[in-house]
């Protein structure tokens, strides 16, 4: 079931809540929870619209006020929409990476250049021995 199927009559709604019918119709007004509307102009829940209308019972409960329950929802419904869309991205990319043909890795080259290297190169390193000697070294 979607839970953001409008689906309760404002009665239904109200008993789910454990809240008059008149106070979701405040709530309404106040923007505090916003139900669809029918083509006759009747407020439809949803199961997401009971969920927030319980929220707001508890933090009127616990003493916030109507503007301050106004706020933390709409931050809550911020962070929400962000997380889900962090999600996405998360997902895209993971795509994006698994179906890159030919992705790109880099190594030092012997001058200390970087270069490109395609995927599943082995490089050939030289085997001669270089000896270090310091410049102004101590001489024996």
């Amino acid at each position: 079931m979607d839970e953001r199927a409008p689906i309760f009559v404002i009665s239904a709604a109200a008993e789910l809540a454990g809240m008059h019918p008149q106070t979701l119709r405040q709530y309404d007004r106040l923007g505090l929870v916003e139900p669809q509307r029918t083509p006759g102009k009747s407020r439809r829940y949803s199961m997401r619209d009971v969920m927030q209308l319980r929220e707001i019972a508890i933090l009127s409960a616990e003493g916030v006020s109507l503007e301050g329950i106004r706020r933390i929802l709409e931050l809550e419904n911020r962070v929400n929409e962000l997380s889900t869309r962090v999600r996405e991205l998360e997902g895209a990319l993971a795509d994006e990476m698994l179906n890159r043909p030919g992705r790109r890795i880099f190594a030092a080259g012997a001058e200390g250049d970087v270069i490109s290297v395609k995927a599943g190169t082995r490089l050939r390193r030289p085997n001669s021995v270089v000896v270090w000697r310091p410049l102004g070294g101590i001489e024996h």
